[in-house]
């Protein structure tokens, strides 16, 4: 891509979207597009073909979406894949129409099986039964990654599809009812701390292990990814296989673990609690790495690294 080259960042205003507009800019990129979700609905097809005809991207990182925990999952599961699979379907047709050079699909670890082996290679996607509490969205994703493969196949497209981990980081959503694992955390242990109350109540087990990385990481690995060597990035597009990348750090922790973490860098010293009758989901969320950091990138920001500078975030924000 060149310092001029006209980019999409569709969801700029979310975790992942205002990440990778820090990370354009950053780079030198000055021709970055973005639309408010208040001045065009991506579900409507109509607003975004019209969208996109005015534009004219040359490049494109989908990173809008709906997106939540698993209270979230399970109770808006006609809302995650309606509105995702329009988002998605709505885009990637447009991009296909208007000539887009590069598309950057973004996913989730959810697209593999719940009894996946660990680490979870992208061979194994659609392997087996996927977990029941995200199902919906999954599916969504999944449809994304095959609508990107599908029109590599037929029209010749360079789109590519990049699975995450757990992402967190500055702009994450921290509402409890809504938000994923460690940004409830981190809010939770900071309202706990100011109470000064005696526990700290966990839901699930503290069991199932998950893997974090922060959304600047991820970021970086986006804009590594589309702009790399034109023989390299086609190389990576198969009629057979699904053009897609795990993107994550290739080490996990307990839930346990994570807590214990997050409550030391709050400052917390009070108690912790499991609610085991509350879901843990999957067992275990490991990506397999090893395409991605054969494509030279890899993980810079550590876990603590990372969660300190998002806490010293929600305090400089005052969030909470």
């Amino acid at each position: 891509m060149e310092a001029s080259s006209r980019i999409y960042i569709a969801g700029h205003d979310g975790l992942v979207g205002s990440a990778l507009v820090r990370k354009f800019t950053q780079k030198g990129f000055t021709n970055l597009i973005t639309c408010h979700y208040t001045e065009m609905d991506l579900r409507r097809q109509a607003d975004v073909e019209a969208f996109f005809e005015r534009e004219r991207p040359e490049y494109l990182v989908l990173a809008a979406a709906k997106v939540g925990g698993i209270l979230a999952n399970n109770t808006y599961p006609a809302e995650f894949i309606y509105d995702n699979l329009a988002i998605q379907t709505n885009i990637i047709h447009a991009a296909w129409k208007t000539g887009v050079k590069r598309l950057i699909f973004l996913g989730s670890s959810c697209i593999y099986p719940r009894e996946c082996p660990q680490p979870m290679k992208e061979a194994h996607l659609l392997t087996g039964p996927l977990e029941p509490t995200n199902e919906p969205y999954a599916i969504a994703k999944i449809a994304g990654i095959k609508m990107c493969q599908s029109y590599n196949r037929e029209y010749g497209t360079r789109y590519f599809a990049l699975m995450p981990t757990n992402l967190y980081g500055p702009n994450d959503n921290f509402n409890l009812e809504t938000s994923h694992v460690l940004p409830a955390l981190i809010r939770k242990f900071h309202t706990a701390k100011t109470e000064k109350a005696e526990t700290v109540t966990v839901w699930g087990t503290g069991s199932p292990r998950r893997e974090f990385l922060h959304v600047d990481d991820l970021a970086d690995a986006c804009l590594h990814i589309i702009n790399l060597d034109d023989a390299i990035f086609n190389s990576l597009i198969s009629e057979t296989t699904a053009p897609l990348v795990n993107i994550g750090c290739g080490h996990d922790h307990t839930i346990r673990e994570l807590a214990e973490l997050i409550g030391k860098i709050v400052g917390f010293e009070g108690q912790l609690a499991f609610d085991a009758t509350k879901p843990d989901g999957t067992p275990q969320k490991l990506l397999d790495v090893s395409l991605l950091n054969s494509l030279g990138w890899r993980q810079t920001i550590s876990l603590e690294q990372g969660i300190a500078s998002t806490y010293e975030w929600c305090l400089e924000k005052r969030l909470f």
